[in-house]
């Protein structure tokens, strides 16, 4: 891990220096937020939509957010950047607390690594991606509250460890045979000149990449439908897509073993979508 660039609450440090105390919420409850941040060389695609949504999710729990110092931190991250692309994460914690409660954020915290990665290409793109429904469920213990990226991600964890140990590079969370998004991305399916993509709800993450692509699809002519996609449907695509900030558009090949459709529209799609993320 000697790669991993470190900030920790505006400071750079080495990776072997980074400490958190053992009663920290974060660590014992997994009670954080954080942020994935995809940069190209020294630029940080879509920050200000990522931190615009952190500041909500900060609002409705009650984190401590300085967004002056973490935008600080960032512009440090870029500049530091020495990788084609980077995969960055901002992970905000409130603390240390004495007993089953919530930290008082007197010494909340936040830290932003970096790492260099390697995304899907246009030939892993023209391969897709296998899926497989999960055999867990999507859970928001907040459910009161739309869903967010909290560092309570056991159940997302678990469905990708789930879809690695069968071969296939997603799982898919379904609720009563309605496909809602995989553990690390959203899901649309073509059909015809419409875009179907499941409604946010309190299960549905509102994905920074999510909105990019709809709003894309939308200036190049599809229709939009934000409707619930029944697993049956969704096999009879003509193309189905996976997003997230560092895949950005990746088609599926297979679900549970069933090949899908292989639709190219993607490709016309895709570059428009770097194109209004890049400017």
């Amino acid at each position: 891990m000697s790669q991993m660039l470190v900030n920790f609450n505006g400071r750079f440090i080495p990776y072997e220096d980074a400490r958190l105390p053992l009663n920290d919420t974060g660590l014992l409850y997994g009670d954080t937020l954080f942020e994935t941040f995809r940069a190209e060389k020294n630029q940080i695609l879509l920050q200000n939509e990522h931190l615009v949504r952190l500041s909500l999710s900060a609002q409705l729990l009650g984190f401590p957010y300085d967004r002056p110092r973490i935008e600080t931190a960032l512009s440090q991250m870029a500049a530091a950047l020495k990788s084609e692309i980077s995969r960055l994460r901002l992970t905000l914690g409130r603390g240390t607390s004495q007993g089953f409660k919530l930290a008082n954020g007197s010494d909340s915290w936040f830290a932003l690594t970096a790492v260099a990665t390697i995304p899907p290409n246009d030939d892993d793109r023209n391969i897709g991606a296998d899926c497989i429904s999960a055999p867990n469920h999507r859970t928001n213990p907040l459910d009161h509250l739309p869903q967010m990226k909290r560092g309570n991600h056991a159940d997302c964890l678990y469905a990708a460890d789930y879809a690695s140990r069968h071969n296939a590079q997603e799982a898919l969370f379904l609720e009563n045979n309605l496909v809602i998004e995989g553990s690390s991305s959203n899901i649309f399916a073509l059909f015809g000149e419409t875009l179907f993509t499941p409604p946010i709800d309190k299960l549905v993450l509102a994905g920074i990449t999510r909105g990019q692509i709809i709003s894309t699809a939308i200036e190049f002519g599809l229709q939009i439908a934000e409707e619930a996609l029944p697993f049956e449907k969704l096999l009879k695509a003509d193309e189905i897509w996976l997003s997230n900030a560092m895949i950005e558009i990746l088609p599926v090949a297979s679900i549970d073993g069933q090949a899908i459709k292989r639709g190219k529209l993607w490709q016309k799609i895709h570059p428009l979508y770097k194109q209004r993320t890049e400017t």
